[in-house]
């Protein structure tokens, strides 16, 4: 319906010229009435014009991530607090947008695992953006706080291939079985640093127009959503490239 109207807004004001000519205002009912059947008999139209619409859409936002990948690039690639995992000294960044909570984080988890397992030059940044449940938020400070205890990546894989809700109780019990000191866990999830960490990443998130997980940023390119494992590689050759 909006799109309708709007084709009349447009004959609207194309017509003005025309009507000038012929001294007398356009027929606005008229007007109307041709548009709908118009519509009515190529409503394919309707379906391109949309399809237009999205692909602009898209593209303004593909331009407006890369220029804050490119303004906010230390803080995705090189932020101290931030876990990192796969060749620290690799020659291309992913960086990875995901929730404890998210399913298809889960899935894509082995992917990036074969990935990383497949070319031992990438290193991966690991962001954790807990916007499913509350909880969300209490495994990623979980996660982070195994970190100063040396095991981001045993609790970052334990997490991962957790299932259920991921309560403190939960989390302590997974710590536990990895060797964690969980008192010494359980006071550093409350750290402020770390509260600051988690807030830092999801403001950076929303800068970037990510607002689902799993994404991954490579380059200057945003991939959001659980791909394929071609897909990462593909885009990991491109970054390489430059």
């Amino acid at each position: 319906m909006r799109l309708t109207r709007f084709l009349i807004a447009l004959a609207l004001v194309a017509l003005p010229a025309a009507a000038n000519a012929q001294s007398a205002p356009p027929d606005r009912e008229a007007i109307e009435k041709i548009v709908r059947e118009y519509l009515m008999k190529n409503p394919e139209v309707i379906i391109e014009a949309v399809q237009e619409l999205e692909k602009r859409q898209a593209s303004a936002r593909d331009q407006a991530a890369q220029q804050t990948i490119v303004k906010r690039k230390a803080e995705l690639i090189s932020d101290p607090g931030t876990p990192v995992g796969g060749n620290p000294d690799g020659d291309v960044t992913i960086v990875e947008f995901f929730d404890y909570h998210c399913g298809y984080c889960k899935r894509a988890h082995p992917t990036m695992q074969s990935v990383v397992k497949g070319d031992p030059k990438i290193r991966i940044v690991y962001k954790q953006m807990p916007i499913l449940t509350p909880n969300s938020r209490v495994a990623a400070a979980g996660a982070l706080a195994a970190a100063r205890q040396g095991k981001y990546m045993e609790m970052h894989n334990a997490l991962m291939e957790a299932r259920g809700e991921l309560t403190k109780d939960r989390v302590l019990q997974i710590a536990a079985g990895i060797k964690l000191d969980t008192d010494k866990l359980a006071k550093d999830m409350a750290a402020p640093d770390i509260v600051q960490q988690i807030d830092r990443t999801l403001e950076l998130a929303k800068a970037l127009g990510i607002d689902g997980t799993p994404a991954f940023i490579i380059g200057n390119k945003v991939i959001p959503g659980a791909v394929d494992a071609s897909v990462i590689q593909a885009a990991v050759a491109e970054a390489r490239k430059g």
